[in-house]
């Protein structure tokens, strides 16, 4: 048996955990809780305070009873980066015991004070012999010391420390929606997620620090309301493609400007790709996220795009435990996707 191990998600103002189990064939989600923490308290998916949020990971682990303190947890915000890099054919163990010789040019920080992996992606032959392409990771240690700080106090062990990205793609590249070079975007609330992929493979990750949220803030700002009715006001609105009545003009165009910025550097992410790998172009996109249930969000990502749009389930091809309230978890579906994908594989 897999030892069980229990994702996490530090997200603004919530906390979340989901445990996966039954068999890889037919994996289960067994556990699943989210408990509320001050907003502040997370910021951007780090721990600003940890002692809140472990009073938080207590109540967590109470309502959801886990079977396991064992968690991996993700890091996936401005503070990470991915980059193409080839190395010479070894172990992965090996490969990642080099890297901080190989890598201080590639960093934007001490290496001293980076965490690094190494995801290999495909072996070719170089000039100097047998040679492993795929993608360096790099994440600021503090940026996920605060989370791990915060799990020790509640009582957690931190078995392991994946990479946001990578955990979306175990849980939304699969079928044959991700056939093929695709481009997974995924708006989530202070960041968008995209990850290009070949057969489920990743071979280029860009997170974009832009998401739905910065909607719902320059809403608030520039129309002079609370967050909670600019929130509402964005749900409402979406990208409409039709005219909105005179009252809600103005807020149609706040949620145009962010929303095309935020598209067009999707659509420049995308065509980085395909200009530097023109043998394997993306075919389509696969929309996911909260920020893709906005109205109107897939034709908007379709026009700017000019490519197919799909919009992705992550419980999709996944059982549910009868223990759980199955329409409650599908109806914040978008929520669970990255607690989901840390505990994903798993099963035994």
């Amino acid at each position: 048996m897999a030892q069980t191990v229990v994702g996490v998600d530090f997200a603004a103002g919530v906390v979340r955990a989901v445990e996966v189990g039954g068999s890889s064939r037919k994996p289960m989600v067994e556990r699943y809780a989210e408990v509320a923490v001050p907003l502040g308290a997370i910021v951007r998916g780090e721990v600003m305070e940890p002692h809140t949020v472990a009073t938080a990971l207590r109540q967590l682990w109470s309502n959801g009873g886990f079977s396991s303190k064992n968690i991996a947890i993700g890091i996936g915000n401005h503070r990470v980066l991915a980059r193409d890099l080839t190395v010479a054919r070894a172990s992965r163990e090996r490969i990642r015991e080099s890297l901080p010789h190989l890598v201080q040019d590639m960093l934007p920080m001490p290496v001293a004070d980076a965490l690094l992996d190494f995801y290999p992606v495909a072996e070719i032959d170089g000039e100097h012999g047998p040679q492993v392409q795929g993608l360096l990771v790099a994440a600021a240690k503090d940026a996920v010391l605060g989370n791990i700080k915060a799990a020790k106090l509640a009582g957690l062990k931190t078995v392991e420390v994946d990479l946001v990205p990578f955990a979306l793609s175990r849980v939304y590249l699969r079928g044959p929606d991700a056939a093929g070079t695709v481009a997974l975007a995924e708006i989530g609330g202070s960041t968008t997620t995209v990850v290009i992929a070949t057969d489920g493979v990743p071979q280029f990750i860009r997170i974009i620090p832009t998401g739905s949220d910065q909607i719902t803030l320059e809403l608030a700002r520039r129309l002079e309301i609370d967050p909670a009715q600019a929130e509402q006001l964005k749900r409402q609105i979406g990208l409409s493609a039709t005219a909105v009545p005179p009252e809600y003009q103005k807020a149609l165009e706040v949620i145009y400007e962010v929303a095309g910025e935020l598209l067009t550097s999707l659509r420049n992410t995308i065509n980085y790709f395909n200009n530097t790998r023109p043998d394997q172009p993306v075919r389509q996109i696969l929309l996911a996220g909260g920020g893709a249930a906005l109205p109107g969000c897939e034709r908007a990502v379709n026009e700017v795009t000019r490519m197919p749009v799909v919009v992705v389930d992550p419980l999709a091809g996944l059982e549910i435990s009868r223990k759980l309230d199955e329409n409650a978890l599908r109806q914040g579906r978008p929520n669970v996707a990255v607690a989901l994908g840390l505990t994903a594989g798993r099963a035994a």
